[in-house]
């Protein structure tokens, strides 16, 4: 039998038999080892959820900056599209992002009128 080894953030690493590892692994790069037990650190997983805000923002940015030039080519009203592009800069920025004290709260931070479906649901 070949044993299965986890590394948490650090680099530390343990048998996986051996650990209590969390049943979600939606931010598993956010692992910390301690003793027996993985927890997740929340500063790491809310920098892993930011990155996926950006991730998930780059390509509806571009859509609005696309938007934006065709409304400006025909003098239309660009002010709901520049509130769109401001919502879709500040989502990394969230107070419910920074606020979150658990990964459960953390997940539920995501803004579906901005950024469209969860990928944490």
């Amino acid at each position: 039998m070949v044993d299965t080894y986890i590394v948490d953030k650090g680099g530390n690493q343990a048998n996986a038999a051996s650990v209590t590892v969390p049943a979600n692994r939606d931010f598993r790069g956010a692992w910390s080892l301690s003793g027996s037990v993985i927890s997740e650190d929340m500063d790491a997983a809310k920098e892993i959820f930011k990155d996926k805000v950006r991730e998930v923002r780059a390509p509806l940015l571009e859509a609005k900056d696309v938007e934006l030039m065709k409304a400006l080519e025909t003098s239309a009203d660009t002010s709901a599209i520049a509130t769109a592009k401001d919502a879709l800069r500040d989502a990394p920025a969230a107070s419910a992002i920074a606020n979150a004290t658990t990964i459960t709260e953390l997940k539920a931070a995501w803004d579906t009128a901005t950024l469209g479906d969860n990928p944490y649901a």
